[in-house]
């Protein structure tokens, strides 16, 4: 067998491998070396991942040699292939940029372990959107979790406050995971597998007790990870209190691989065959719109930049959720178009805070005063990146709204269309209300006379100027992501009406 025969496992085996050997490493610069060489090796990986996908369609590789439904499987699907390509092309941006970042907030003392974390959390990432084993998409979200903790904690040597906010995330995250465990178990119970294709075949037709008992736990544990509204508590202060390289990864690919679980339940797992999950979907109508409103209407009136792009990053689940509760192939193409174009959004917008905390050493509105004058390439970044999250034409976030809009008038709704569609284009003005509060300090206020510009390192605007560039990119020619997902979307959707082979 070639190298290319084990391309659907070498992007999960290579951080996962590498992770120990980062940790050995002596402290300082080796560590950010050694791991952003291995980011660059998993992007390349993923990408003729997705390349081949792209020309062969869905791929299945037999871990050891067992043949599905008794050995491990990993399945790679066109949507798998581009959440892949998705988390391991923004760790190749974010490991660049965290050089100086972990310097200032963390130190090279621990340079080692957050080096190594960091790529567990990735191996964790990319094993929950490649296995097509239940148990295993547990297993995998447990290893990023786990690791995200220990992530989020070492943003106490800044702010102690991170230690409250990693705990949280623990205990909120491990009661997901024990709702997502328990419903696993009554599924195994029902069906004597654990295998998706396999659980999809046997749980056709089927609406019992325990079968739908086992999709509330599965919804509710997933729900959690993914930070879906009312579930959200642990996110706005794991994303404030972390270091600020962590919070633009996470921000960038943690809650699109929960969106991206959450779609593989609900369609190749459950699917339409199972009359209950309709009830979901109107949930998921619900659920969304309510995140939609409440998030950004909490973030309008923060005072701390960061955690009011915290409360912005549950906002944009809700249109996630909005494009997965139309339960339409135009639907869910929407929602994995806006799961690629938030990760960019979110990448820069939290990277232009990193950097602003890197030279004022604060997150607080009233010190991004004068940052048009002070870091223009900076702040030309967030506002281009905060242009796309209102959805304003010409960036990634409007491509994401025109989808979603034309999903909604094509859906067969329990509401009107228009009705949908007017509260999407209502809550895209509550993220002009935010993002102007900063615009507005950043180059409307004067800053004080006499202070010299700040400087940030190289490597933290190279990456930052690039992911702010794909916004631009996407905005001006969107047509090959909205294709890509369409043809995803597709997929999923076929799975759920037809079944489908190991």
């Amino acid at each position: 067998m070639s190298l290319l025969d084990h391309l659907p496992v070498l992007p999960v085996v290579v951080p996962l491998v590498a992770a120990p050997v980062c940790v050995l490493l002596p402290k300082g610069r080796a560590p950010w070396l050694f791991s952003t060489l291995i980011t660059w090796i998993c992007f390349a990986l993923s990408a003729a991942l997705l390349g081949v996908v792209l020309q062969e369609g869905t791929l299945t590789y037999y871990l050891g040699g067992w043949a599905a439904p008794l050995g491990i499987v990993y399945r790679i699907d066109l949507a798998g292939a581009i959440v892949m390509a998705l988390v391991s092309g923004m760790a190749a941006l974010v490991f660049p940029y965290a050089r100086s970042s972990v310097e200032y907030e963390i130190g090279n003392a621990q340079s080692s372990a957050f080096y190594g974390a960091f790529l567990i959390c990735m191996t964790g990432l990319l094993g929950v959107v490649a296995t097509g084993d239940a148990f295993n998409v547990f297993v995998f979200l447990e290893i990023s979790s786990l690791s995200t903790y220990a992530l989020v904690a070492m943003g106490a040597k800044q702010d102690r406050r991170a230690l409250t906010a990693a705990f949280t995330y623990l205990v909120l995250g491990t009661i997901g995971a024990t709702f997502f465990v328990i419903g696993l178990g009554l599924l195994y119970q029902m069906t004597g597998t654990l295998n998706m294709l396999d659980l999809h075949e046997r749980l056709a037709g089927q609406d019992n007790k325990v079968v739908r008992a086992a999709f509330a736990f599965i919804v509710t544990g997933l729900g959690l990870k993914l930070a879906m509204f009312p579930l959200h508590r642990w996110l706005p202060d794991a994303y404030t209190f972390a270091p600020s390289a962590v919070t633009a990864f996470l921000a960038s690919t943690a809650t699109k691989v929960a969106v991206y679980a959450m779609l593989r339940f609900m369609f190749t797992v459950f699917g339409f065959s199972t009359p209950f999950t309709e009830v979901a979907f109107a949930f998921f109508l619900i659920l969304g719109l309510a995140g939609m409103f409440f998030a950004s209407f909490v973030a309008v009136f923060r005072d701390d930049v960061k955690q009011m792009l915290a409360f912005s990053s549950v906002a944009q689940i809700g249109y996630m959720l909005l494009g997965i509760s139309f339960a339409t192939e135009a639907g869910v193409a929407a929602a994995l178009t806006h799961v690629f174009n938030h990760a960019l959004m979110k990448a820069a917008l939290f990277m232009a805070v990193g950097a602003v905390f890197y030279a004022v050493g604060s997150h607080r509105l009233a010190d991004y005063r004068g940052m048009g004058r002070r870091m223009p390439f900076t702040a030309a970044c967030f506002l281009i990146a905060g242009l796309s999250l209102v959805g304003v034409p010409l960036t990634a976030g409007f491509v994401s709204k025109f989808v979603l809009i034309r999903a909604a008038f094509d859906a067969t709704l329990v509401v009107p269309s228009l009705l949908i569609v007017l509260l999407i284009v209502a809550s895209s003005l509550l993220a002009v209300a935010y993002i102007g509060r900063v615009a507005y300090e950043m180059f409307l206020a004067d800053p004080e006379p006499d202070v010299p510009p700040l400087r940030v390192p190289m490597t933290m605007l190279v990456p930052m100027g690039l992911v702010t560039a794909a916004n631009v990119y996407v905005g001006l020619d969107g047509e090959a992501v909205v294709s890509v997902a369409t043809r995803a979307a597709e997929s999923l959707l076929a799975l759920s009406f037809g079944g489908g082979a190991f």
